[in-house]
């Protein structure tokens, strides 16, 4: 029964089974089936036990440090501390001259006396109308902005507000109960607003601003104004207004001696007199009258008007006392119209404006609507604030503000720019700008490369040639009023002014005006002397002509 008999079993390792091409395991080796096991070494168990017991007293200690030593200080700074949601000024555009100088721009307030950027002007002398000024961002005595933005006043900084202000920005503040800030985060940064370039010269500006001051102390004028346009894009390329005032001062605020010296300046540096000023214009109407009478066929370009040197006109109620408008020279003669430009004949002028023995003249409805034809009387439209309206005289003017009946005399004043005659210097320039380029009328501007909106005239060329003419021969010929621009390197065409002030007319205003170059004309130009004395020899042309040297040395390209 040995076949039943039970056998004890014995273990076969591994390495005893003969293995062949018939046994071989199918073992799934990408699973790692058919690996020796191998049992870990005691001291990778013991390195990373280390490694955790250094993270673990590394967390407690931290934990410790934050709970027990430095617990109740925190705790303090958690009850007392708060977030705020601030402000981030956002910086004002900055402002380039079209020659690319800075003029207006942005620095750190050095004096801390704000968080934001403050506003910083051009040295350059009178530019303080032009450019403006601002008032800053503003705080409650708490410490929160009830004015979030700079606030533009006057000038460019006050017209191109909109786009100079940037937009702000927030940010997260930390603050403790001191009001001290711990941390600050921004959360939506702040947009700059958009630079301007403008299109005046800055420098240009500056030069015709000192020529005017300088001959105010020397020669007892009260003040002064200048400008120069491009005839047919309106860019102002030149513009003073003396006495200006500082723009800085203003915004700062804190020079309260120099503001209150600019509040009583009875020069009234804060007008803009280019664009505000109102202003007796004198003889630099003329041209407009002439062409009006050519147009309207009172003359023409070869009547014959002699100036014995006064107009007498009978007084039907005191024979005895005439009415008696005189010519500003004796016995001019005989003139034909470019003769009468070129000389600033009153007679002439009166004669065609309001008549006189054989000719009819225009009278005063026809002469007011070539001066209002020509932009006198109504705004120019210039981007700038505060600009004046004028007046030109006539029968409902004077009942409204006289309550008194018009008569003759009043048309011959109006014809040579007196009587109630007020127009700014801006509509002058405007109104010498359509004389120089055919007869468009256009919106002046201060933006470089921009066009001013443009109004045909439809004017006659061939009369407006002729008071080209007299305009020409007001430089060049003898007796011509305007012999102190007559230059080699330019030709100027010109008309010069002298507006009587005031019942003992002891004083004047005196003008120029003009364009040049004279065949193809570039710029119109306009300065006005304010009230100086009538004995007075300087004159606003002899001022213009200090403006052109400078031009000739520093910019030939005004005026090649």
């Amino acid at each position: 029964m040995r076949f039943f008999r039970t056998r004890k079993r014995q273990e076969i390792s591994y390495d005893e089974i003969l293995l062949d091409a018939s046994n071989l395991p199918s073992w799934n080796t990408g699973r790692l089936e058919g690996r020796m096991e191998l049992p870990l070494k005691k001291r990778n168990v013991f390195f990373v036990g280390g490694i955790f017991c250094i993270v673990a007293l590394t967390f407690f200690g931290q934990l410790f440090k934050l709970q027990v030593i430095e617990g109740a200080e925190l705790a303090t700074r958690g009850e007392t501390n708060r977030l705020e949601r601030a402000l981030i000024i956002a910086e004002r555009g900055v402002i380039h001259d079209r020659r690319g100088e800075l003029i207006a721009w942005n620095e750190l307030d050095e004096k801390g006396l704000h968080d934001f950027p403050v506003r910083a002007y051009s040295d350059r002398e009178g530019l303080g109308q032009l450019i403006g000024y601002v008032s800053y961002p503003r705080k409650d005595s708490a410490g929160f902005y009830y004015r979030t933005e700079y606030l533009g006043r006057d000038g460019v900084e006050g017209t191109y507000d909109e786009a100079l202000d940037g937009e702000n920005g927030t940010q997260l503040v930390e603050v403790n109960v001191h009001g001290e800030v711990i941390s600050q985060h921004a959360v939506e940064s702040p947009i700059p607003g958009t630079g301007l370039t403008l299109s005046v010269d800055a420098e240009l500006s500056e030069i015709l601003y000192d020529v005017i001051a300088s001959t105010t102390a020397a020669n007892g004028f009260r003040s002064g104004v200048g400008a120069i346009m491009d005839v047919e894009t309106g860019e102002m390329i030149a513009l003073a207004s003396f006495p200006s005032y500082d723009p800085e001062v203003l915004a700062d605020g804190d020079d309260v001696a120099q503001i209150n010296a600019y509040n009583n300046d009875n020069r009234f540096p804060f007008l803009n007199k280019v664009v505000s000023g109102l202003y007796t214009p004198g003889s630099v109407v003329k041209p407009f009258v002439a062409y009006g009478a050519l147009a309207e066929g009172v003359i023409t370009p070869s009547t014959v008007i002699v100036s014995t040197g006064a107009i007498t006109i009978p007084n039907p109620y005191d024979p005895s006392n005439p009415a008696i408008f005189r010519d500003w020279r004796q016995s001019l003669g005989a003139m034909t119209v470019v003769d009468a430009i070129a000389y600033s004949s009153n007679v002439f002028m009166m004669t065609i404006g309001g008549g006189h023995e054989n000719i009819r003249g225009l009278g005063i409805t026809k002469l007011a609507s070539y001066f209002r034809m020509f932009g006198f009387g109504e705004k120019t439209g210039i981007a700038l604030s505060g600009e004046g309206v004028g007046v030109v005289p006539t029968p409902a003017w004077k009942e409204e503000v006289f309550d008194d009946e018009w008569r003759v005399g009043d048309t011959y004043l109006t014809s040579i720019g007196q009587f109630g005659f007020q127009s700014t210097p801006l509509q002058i320039l405007r109104g010498y700008a359509a004389l120089a380029n055919g007869g468009t009328l256009v919106t002046p501007h201060v933006i470089k490369g921009a066009e001013g909106e443009k109004k045909n005239l439809n004017l006659n060329q061939s009369h407006l040639g002729v008071v080209q003419d007299g305009m020409r021969r007001t430089v060049i010929q003898d007796g011509g009023t305007a012999r102190a621009l007559q230059r080699s390197d330019v030709e100027i065409a010109a008309k010069s002014g002298t507006a009587e002030l005031g019942e003992s007319k002891a004083n004047v205003n005196s003008w120029i005006a003009g364009f040049f170059p004279y065949k193809e004309p570039r710029y119109a130009f306009v300065l006005l002397m304010e009230y100086g004395p009538r004995t007075n020899t300087v004159g606003a042309g002899s001022v213009m002509g200090k403006v052109f040297d400078w031009m000739a040395e520093n910019r030939p390209e005004y005026i090649q």
